[in-house]
């Protein structure tokens, strides 16, 4: 147990303590606005504030914890060994910058609240984050600044225990399109044949017909492959269906059918079934609501995971919305076509609404990449990248979560490598 002495106890700063040491370190925290608790207290201790009040271990406050709301925030990003800082404070701390702030900065997504500008589908690009003008998004960053902090306090209390703790492996599947012929419906079915001949692609018509007469396994149903790979695999795996309406008519199917029911029924039994809440209902409460209610009913269990469709995480409406549908966790905090830490963290976090100042049940986890971000790479980058950003993980001791499509297991060379991510190399980290 860690006993720290702010000033003030806010919101913010019991949120981002409890995240580094509890969820990240495993240590327990208390807290105190007594100096003459403090001053008695004889286990390890630290202060957090502008001043320290003796010969404490002292780290100083950059003042982004003690305020409330949002404002544009002008600081610089500095080269800090192997990693970088930001929030520089003076010499009289024990690290010279925050990495409270900064690590409550990067996990609430607050630059994300700000002014900035999207894609054409209304999400947060890459390209204007913090980590990526500033050269580490491929880097856990507040995992990393965790650790600093951990060195730092057992120099000064090597009694302190740290529970043992190693990389947790957890892949995602997306399934928005289940089937690529399958269960499409009469008219969907037939211009699908008409798209195939006027563009043509003739050998689409021939396999959607062996597909439709049953000659042929439909060439996206790779779920008993997932299943089988899965249960003799260590590591945990959620598998997220669309049961709202695709954005794309190629891709949309009747889920209504018997047939795709008993496929998520299937999955369920044995590994974590999700649901990806469609486009068009994720700015309208009820549609969410019903989709919710429809999962259940197929799967008759509670719906604890979610995604959002198109990986759109607007804040903070999306999250409320969770949050009130008692949905526990969210696995849409990656960027779609870049390989990184969207929120500089490996582990899993609270959801923190700036908007109210208050801590929500809703459980993000973020994930370090989707299979989208290589579509212009060769097998060679895709391994390379892959154990780089396991590896990142395994230095800190965090989650690894990389979001795959049932697409990518389909009988093709070029998914080759995709199949051996999942059934190998993700294997070797689980164990």
């Amino acid at each position: 147990m860690l006993l720290i002495y702010t000033q003030k106890l806010t919101p913010r700063i019991s949120y981002i303590f409890k995240h580094i040491c509890l969820r990240i370190l495993g240590v327990d925290v208390v807290f105190t606005s007594v100096i003459e608790e403090f001053i008695a207290h004889v286990g390890p201790k630290i202060s957090y504030g502008k001043k320290p009040l003796g010969n404490e271990l002292f780290f100083q406050s950059y003042g982004l914890l003690e305020q409330q709301g949002l404002e544009s925030i002008d600081f610089t990003v500095k080269k800090w060994g192997d990693t970088f800082g930001f929030f520089s404070v003076s010499n009289s701390s024990g690290l010279p910058f925050d990495i409270f702030s900064a690590s409550f900065y990067m996990i609430t997504r607050y630059e994300e609240y700000l002014p900035h500008v999207k894609d054409e589908v209304g999400r947060f690009m890459a390209s204007e984050s913090l980590a990526h003008k500033e050269g580490f998004l491929h880097q856990p960053i507040v995992d990393i600044w965790a650790y600093l902090f951990k060195d730092k306090l057992l120099d000064a209390f090597p009694e302190l225990i740290f529970p043992p703790k190693k990389i947790i492996v957890h892949p995602v599947i997306e399934a928005a399109q289940p089937y690529a012929y399958m269960q499409k419906g009469i008219f969907r079915t037939v211009v699908g044949y008409v798209n195939s001949f006027f563009h043509g692609k003739f050998r689409n018509m021939i396999e959607r017909t062996q597909v439709v007469l049953g000659i042929k396994r439909d060439p996206l149903d790779t779920f008993k492959w997932i299943v089988n790979k899965a249960t003799r695999s260590d590591f945990n795996l959620t598998v997220f269906f669309l049961l709202g309406n695709s954005l794309s008519f190629n891709e949309s199917m009747n889920t209504h059918r018997q047939k795709f029911k008993m496929l998520i029924k299937f999955v369920s039994d044995y590994k974590d079934v999700g649901l990806i809440f469609s486009f068009n209902s994720l700015k309208d409460y009820e549609m969410l609501k019903s989709e919710k209610r429809r999962m259940q009913e197929i799967t008759n269990r509670s719906l604890t995971s979610a995604m959002n469709s198109e990986f759109l995480v607007n804040l903070p409406d999306i999250y409320r919305h969770l949050v009130e549908l008692e949905v526990k966790r969210d696995f849409t905090m990656v960027f779609r076509d870049t390989v990184g830490f969207r929120a500089g963290t490996c582990t899993p976090f609270l959801f923190y609404d700036l908007d109210y100042e208050i801590k929500t049940p809703l459980i993000i986890h973020p994930s370090a990449m989707t299979t989208l971000a290589f579509q212009k790479k060769y097998a060679s980058d895709i391994e390379k990248t892959v154990n780089n950003t396991i590896k990142a993980v395994e230095n800190v001791n965090g989650t690894f979560t990389m979001i795959f499509s049932n697409k990518d297991f389909s009988s093709t060379e070029n998914n080759k490598v995709w199949r051996s991510i999942f059934s190998e190399k993700l294997q070797e980290y689980a164990q």
